[in-house]
């Protein structure tokens, strides 16, 4: 069999492998901690240190040394090996059998860090990255493959070879693993091309046929749905303005558990060594930290950039194959097999996070049941004051996530997730098929899937500062792309609508309606609410002028209400964020969301034609130079 054997550096005795054999925990009295320093593999100082974080966190002490780049990886298995009796396999030399490695499953193989590797003398010889746990492992081993032994190998080598392997298999699975039945994927084409034209051609000809019953329709409904935005509005705002219940006392966590985070990278050459920058101001420990960077197959700058980065031990590059899509979740889903935690987190390239993110993330999931599954932080722009847009995109941020978005979780609606800061329990996530590869806003489908099946997304105070998209045309490409999402997001939950009154309830449906097809209302149909100042100009309106006097005062009222809640949950968010810009900056509002108007045009028309098309936004124009 083939095996690393590296030549020992001045002063260092070879390590001999030794035969590959099925065996219990060694039974010798050597640590392996004592084995790295009589064979001059680590320093006294260095096991010492990386033995006391061991024995506080529970975790292996040979994560903590190729962690903090104690030693070289190859003499650290080499020395595993040793220390448990057995030889490091590597599969680049001798390649696996095919059929055992599929029996187990390419998938699998990455979550678990091994490989199943050839039969040797009437055991199926399985080479492992983490020989602490295979006891754990070995009863479901056995049963697939009858007796078993172990055999050392590397993370990245098991990678490697699946993804040289099965990379196809894998990326299939990437853009499959949400059930077809809550997946937008089969929206594309003339499934959803041709009842939309249906439906454009019936609204067409009732528009000749009876004009003025379709403008009092258009109306009706644009004034109905801004009143539902408006009292979701007002009551998540005052529900965030109650005093929140008293917080947990702080509690001790044993052992901390392992937390991915993954990275989707496109693009992103000049923000890359700023992101490694970045995340490695995390104050978690580095054996417990997985940092996932995901790039495409031919984002060859992306890979170079990362590569000149010097990516610490905890941080890894995994590349994504062609596939038949090319979006964020598709690669999120490719990245999740390969993720060591039992937490999963989402960062963005451009983000900034506080440095004790994640140690309130752990402590937030110790303190909650399983029902909560998902865990949301605050996002906040690093660039407020660039220009007019980065201040409009501010407020606007400010005020979704620290005032409605913590209302909606006071009273008990579904959260739409935001892309980024966002913290999974794992099992939950892989239990509903993980993110919609198709779905261009795979962050809000995801959020209403979680709630569909009896999950919670709570919100936590702690920030990330991102970039704001502060040039008009990137904005409105960025902005058409979220509104896309939304409109796919709300026609693939509402293919059964019945399933999904059901499983969320009557309050909780009424929410989704209002936050995806009153949003999307507002949006398309800005135009019919910008008609009503006609009146005021001195012409006529066809629907203002019929309208009876207390009619009209009416409407005029709404808006009068609308204004002011917008006005105050405005006012009310910058306070809480902190931004030190004029807040006369709120009245120039009105001037932000037409362009989301014109994005919701351009979204209408991508979803007949480009439904699955990530229009993808640069980063890095306006980024803090010092990362």
């Amino acid at each position: 069999m083939a095996m690393y054997n590296p030549p020992p550096s001045s002063g260092q005795a070879a390590v001999a492998p030794v035969p590959v054999a099925a065996f219990p925990a060694p039974t010798k009295a050597e640590t392996l901690g004592v084995v790295l320093l009589r064979d001059g593999l680590v320093q006294g100082d260095a096991l010492v240190n990386a033995l006391a974080q061991q024995k506080r966190r529970h975790g292996r002490v040979t994560d903590v040394l190729l962690s903090h780049a104690a030693l070289p990886p190859d003499q650290m298995y080499a020395a595993v090996a040793a220390h448990w009796e057995t030889s490091v396999i590597d599969p680049a030399q001798s390649p696996p059998d095919l059929h055992l490695m599929d029996h187990l499953g390419a998938g699998a193989c990455l979550r678990k860090s091994m490989l199943p590797w050839r039969n040797v003398g009437g055991a199926t010889v399985i080479a492992t990255a983490e020989p602490e746990d295979f006891d754990t492992h070995r009863a479901h081993l056995t049963a697939l493959f009858g007796p078993v032994a172990m055999a050392i190998t590397s993370r990245s080598a098991v990678q490697h070879t699946v993804l040289a392997l099965r990379g196809a298999q894998l990326v299939h699975a990437a853009e499959t693993r949400v059930p077809g039945s809550e997946s937008c994927r089969t929206f594309g084409g003339a499934r959803l091309l041709v009842p939309l034209l249906a439906t454009a051609a019936l609204a067409a000809a009732l528009s000749l046929v009876w004009p003025m019953a379709m403008l009092w329709l258009l109306t009706g409904w644009t004034f109905l749905s801004l009143l539902a935005l408006t009292l979701l509005k007002a009551g998540a705002g005052l529900a965030a303005g109650l005093r929140p219940p008293p917080a947990p006392p702080p509690t001790l966590i044993a052992r901390l558990p392992i937390v991915s985070v993954i990275v989707a990278l496109f693009g992103e050459s000049d923000i890359a060594p700023r992101l490694v920058r970045r995340l490695g101001k995390l104050d978690y420990p580095r054996e417990l930290l997985d940092i996932v960077l995901v790039t495409e197959a031919d984002d060859h700058q992306t890979q170079a950039a990362l590569a000149e980065a010097d990516l610490p031990p905890w941080m890894r590059i995994v590349v994504v194959p062609e596939g038949r899509i090319k979006t964020k979740p598709r690669a999120l889903n490719f990245a999740l097999d390969h993720c060591r935690g039992s937490i999963i987190g989402v960062y963005d390239a451009e983000d900034a996070p506080e440095s004790d993110q994640i140690r309130r993330i752990v402590h937030r999931f110790y303190q909650r049941g399983p029902d909560v599954a998902c865990l949301q932080g605050v996002l906040d722009f690093y660039n407020p004051t660039t220009n007019w847009l980065s201040r409009c995109f501010t407020i606007e941020y400010a005020t979704w996530f620290r005032l409605v978005l913590p209302g909606l979780q006071r009273l008990g609606l579904p959260i739409p997730l935001g892309g980024t800061s966002l913290f999974f329990r794992r099992a939950a996530l892989e239990e509903l098929g993980g993110w919609d590869a198709h779905n261009v806003t795979e962050d809000a489908d995801l959020g209403m899937r979680l709630y569909r099946h009896g999950y919670r997304t709570e919100l936590v105070c702690t920030v990330t500062g991102e970039e704001a998209n502060c040039r008009p045309l990137p904005w409105i490409r960025q902005r058409s792309r979220w509104l896309k999402g939304y409109m796919m997001t709300w026609a693939t939950h509402m293919r059964a609508p019945r399933l999904l009154w059901r499983q969320l309830g009557p309050w909780k449906f009424a929410g989704f309606q209002v936050l995806f097809l009153c949003t999307l209302s507002q949006f398309v149909l800005l135009p019919v609410l910008w008609s009503f100042w006609l009146p005021m100009l001195g012409l006529p309106h066809p629907i203002a002028d019929a309208l009876p006097v207390a009619a009209t005062w009416a409407l005029i009222g709404l808006l009068a209400l609308t204004e002011v809640v917008n006005l105050t949950l405005h006012l009310s968010a910058l306070h809480l964020s902190g931004h030190r810009f004029s807040r006369w900056w709120v009245l120039l509002m009105h001037l932000y969301f037409p362009l989301g108007a014109l994005a919701s045009y351009k979204a209408g028309w991508e979803v007949l034609r480009k439904p699955f098309f990530w229009d993808k936004t640069a980063h890095g124009h306006f980024d803090p130079r010092d990362g």
